[in-house]
């Protein structure tokens, strides 16, 4: 009797959510020796970076990358809304499967398709998958407390009408049932104060009640109130599979850049002349950077505070333009003038920075972070502690819980928001920025003696009967009985 069996993955364009995805990929590969994965992935022309990890990757044999036909994906936009973009080459996922599913029935040893798995934004898939008489299952790439805020803000929509964009500049506050602590509105990811995005968000939400289970890169010891929440049994919640930290400890911050082995180099060399714990680190993620103004509120907040630091200093795109931000040429052109001879014996300022290896030196004693959750988990393995300073996305959300629902942060400034244009943009000033380094780089910190603790909490998780190691084997049983 043949007893293999094969998810297929799908996960949306964009480098933190195919990192994230693949590394589930392995995981499940080293767990289970009869599962076998194909991955279906739209190598988007314009994503630079998620292109180069997909050229270095090397995997098991059991899991197999496929690329879609790329010709109509030359549309593709930056800013377009990632499930739109899904839903316009549905087409091109069912034919995909199609000759997947044809290729493995001209023999009886194939494995047999029980189900997809699915990025939290590629739920249009769902009916593909139905098509195919497969469950469906979704990977949440985030916290289990924003996929309860982003069900519970769905529910109140459909039930009660209550539409998120009233919120946008309201002092209002939400009760949330999967935190503890009242939530303000001022922190609500982005998207619900647009109507295009919020109405997206809505539909996601109710695709996600429709699956057969949700994995969730999180773990029990950290959002343990949020996980509860979820697994009340109420509100046509599937059952939520806490698998988390799913983390790339070996490739850093893709970017295959020529320069990186030596920059690389140099960071750590630097790194290793420095005192145990003494070092902030400064990276705002690969998106992440500030106009001049702010960049020299934050270099007179680094000189007068006297901490040891490293900066990862990058240069925005020219305004109108959707890229990422890149490296200087002249640092001294947005510095103020003499800050890098004055800092020379305490501070380095870089551009790209190998995040992981960063994070990993024991001369890291603080975080100033954009608080992105892949950020958020890597900062937790390492045990290093975080001073929040959220940009985009769900960022605003992620600094909240941990500042207030988890106490393991410093805020700088919890519902800063990177605004599109610069007319706009509100300037941190230097005293405000250097009172959340000195508090994040105390020596009696309880803050950073809480992540030192929820750190072993992350790796136990991870291990042989760890909590996450336990949920993934539950997964991985609702899986295999879709074989009968």
């Amino acid at each position: 009797m043949n007893n293999k069996f094969e998810l297929v993955f799908i996960p949306a364009p964009g480098v933190g959510h195919l990192v994230s995805i693949m590394e589930l990929a392995k995981l499940l590969i080293h767990r289970h020796h009869r599962l076998s994965i194909t991955v279906l992935v739209m190598k988007v022309p314009s994503d630079s970076k998620s292109n180069a990890y997909l050229d270095s990757l090397s995997v098991d044999n059991r899991v197999n990358i496929v690329y879609l036909p790329n010709d109509d994906l030359q549309r593709f936009k930056p800013m377009r809304v990632i499930p739109s973009i899904i839903e316009l080459h549905k087409p091109l996922f069912k034919e995909a499967v199609s000759k997947l599913v044809l290729s493995k029935s001209a023999s009886d040893d194939s494995p047999k398709l029980v189900g997809f798995v699915l990025d939290m934004f590629c739920t249009s898939m769902i009916d593909v998958a139905d098509e195919f008489g497969v469950p469906s299952y979704i990977f949440f790439t985030t916290g289990a407390a924003l996929l309860g805020l982003m069900l519970h803000l769905q529910a109140l929509h459909d039930e009660q009408n209550k539409q998120t964009v009233d919120l946008k500049d309201s002092d209002s506050e939400l009760e949330v049932p999967s935190l503890v602590n009242k939530l303000p509105a001022k922190v609500l990811p982005s998207v619900y104060f647009g109507e295009e995005w919020s109405m997206v968000m809505f539909e996601l939400a109710r695709a996600f009640r429709r699956v057969k289970g949700i994995l969730v890169n999180s773990f029990v010891e950290l959002e343990s109130f949020a996980v509860k929440s979820l697994s009340s049994g109420e509100d046509n919640i599937p059952p939520v599979y806490p698998v988390g930290p799913i983390l790339n400890l070996d490739g850093n911050c893709i970017d295959l850049e020529s320069t990186e082995s030596k920059t690389k180099a140099e960071i750590i060399e630097w790194l290793d002349d420095q005192p145990p714990s003494s070092v902030v680190f400064l990276c705002f993620g690969s998106e992440g950077s500030f106009e001049e103004d702010q960049v020299k509120e934050i270099a007179y907040a680094l000189e007068q505070s006297g901490h040891r630091f490293l900066w990862s200093l990058r240069q925005p795109p020219s305004k109108g333009q959707f890229a990422s931000p890149s490296d200087y040429t002249n640092l001294t052109d947005v510095l103020p003038e003499g800050f890098l001879e004055r800092t020379a014996g305490v501070g380095k300022v870089i551009g790209w920075a190998p995040q992981v290896s960063v994070l990993a030196h024991k001369a890291i004693g603080g975080f100033l972070s954009h608080c992105g959750w892949n950020s958020t988990l890597e900062s937790i393995w390492f045990g290093v502690a975080i001073a929040t300073w959220p940009m985009y996305a769900e960022q605003q959300f992620n600094a909240f819980e941990l500042v207030i629902e988890l106490g393991s942060a410093v805020e700088i400034k919890m519902d800063y928001r990177k605004e599109l244009s610069t007319e706009n943009q509100i300037v941190l000033r230097a005293g405000e920025i250097e009172r959340g380094i000195r508090k994040l780089m105390e020596d009696d910190n309880k803050i950073r003696e809480r992540v030192k603790e929820m750190r072993e909490k992350s790796r136990k998780a991870m291990m042989d009967g760890g909590s996450s190691f336990t949920s993934l084997g539950c997964f991985i049983d609702d899986v295999m009985s879709n074989l009968s």
